[in-house]
């Protein structure tokens, strides 16, 4: 069972070069028959959700003893739908797909209010109010909740813990540092970003937690390279041995992009203290080459089903870097919808005080009405 609302945001060519486009999960979506709950031992649930011109969400779920989640979401869209792709200069059919971070326990339903974003390839998909339970008892969500981080912090129901306890340590809140790498021929990446990272792990007792890393720049080494189709950032402190960004390009569109996210750390309470994960099929933070790309609102990026990365107040430009400055910027979705708030108040506030303006004016002309000179 599901309920959620989903925005897509896409980037997709044509005859005039690239465009991106927005747009939502239509009402009369439809589940189609081909879903699944999955068969014991021999198959898992899965989600299909159909739309428009041949455009369909799929949620592939998995589980162990104690949780389940989305372990792969893909999408399909029809570049041939021209009220979504005008002007396309292909009338493909494509598939995207990506791990999520979507897990609950068992018996229990995900709910997430806050926005969850799911970056696959060139298409970004931003779910909103989200309810889904798989491998149900039976026809009902249950009334417990597995709650998302992003909705944090959470009340306890836990009973009351004894007196004096010993506080577990809180996370750092990422501190924003701009990170350069320079080549032969100057700077080939500029980024000003927090970062932290979020790590699914077994301890050594068999219990599965996560635990939530916020890199410290004054704690932290930098370097990298410049290459004609690579640019990389490298990362390394005490714990973590390496944190890579990878970013390409596209020659034929003139776009760079965020492509693969690496990191070896160490976890001494694991059941396996080397942790490694790593995915080079990225398509986040894009933006056209000579700019800048620039998101205020964060991201979060799915590395992989067992790691992923909020990056607070991004802004990067990779390749063409001008006399190390940031150069035009290119902002997120969310950051041009937030603007949409402030200007819809203002016009709001315009136009009342322009009717005010103008009732004071017929008033006073009625008033004069009545009198004549002498």
């Amino acid at each position: 069972m599901a309920n959620f609302s989903a925005a897509f945001l896409a980037s997709y060519e044509t005859r005039s070069g690239p465009k991106n486009v927005t747009f939502d999960l239509p009402s009369d979506a439809v589940v189609l028959n081909s879903s699944s709950c999955g068969k014991e031992n021999t198959s898992d649930p899965s989600l299909m959700i159909a739309f428009g011109k041949g455009h369909g969400l799929t949620l592939n779920f998995t589980r162990n003893a104690t949780r389940y989640s989305v372990q792969l979401m893909s999408f399909i869209y029809n570049l041939s739908d021209t009220q979504i792709f005008p002007n396309a200069s292909s009338k493909e059919t494509k598939t995207v797909e990506s791990a999520t971070d979507i897990r609950a326990d068992i018996n229990k339903k995900y709910r997430c209010v806050s926005n969850t974003q799911i970056h696959m390839h060139n298409v970004t998909v931003t779910f909103h109010d989200v309810t889904i339970q798989a491998y149900l008892a039976n026809s009902n969500f249950s009334k417990e909740e597995t709650r998302c981080e992003q909705d944090g912090p959470f009340p306890t129901t836990a009973p009351p813990p004894p007196p004096h306890p010993s506080p577990s340590p809180a996370p750092e809140s990422p501190s924003v540092h701009k990170y350069n790498v320079s080549g032969a021929n100057g700077t080939c990446l500029l980024a000003s970003m927090g970062l932290q990272l979020n790590v699914t792990y077994k301890k050594k007792d068999n219990t599965t937690v996560v635990k939530v890393v916020s890199i410290n720049p004054n704690k932290t080494t930098a370097g990298g390279s410049c290459g004609a189709q690579l640019v990389t950032l490298e990362l390394r402190s005490e714990s973590v041995t390496l944190l890579a960004f990878q970013f390409g390009m596209n020659a034929s569109t003139s776009r760079f992009f965020l492509q693969g996210i690496q990191l070896n750390m160490t976890l001494p309470d694991a059941r396996d203290p080397t942790f490694k994960a790593g995915n080079n099929s990225l398509r986040a933070l894009q933006a056209t080459i000579g700019n800048s790309y620039k998101c205020n609102a964060g991201e979060h990026v799915q590395v992989t089903e067992a790691f992923s990365v909020n990056i607070i107040k991004v802004w990067v430009q990779a390749f063409q870097v001008q006399g190390d400055k940031f150069g035009s910027v290119e902002e997120c979705q969310l950051d041009e919808n937030s603007m949409l708030i402030p200007i819809a108040v203002g016009g709001a506030l315009a136009g009342l005080v322009l009717i005010v303006l103008i009732a004071y004016l017929i008033g006073r002309k009625r008033s004069h009405a009545g009198y004549q000179t002498i």
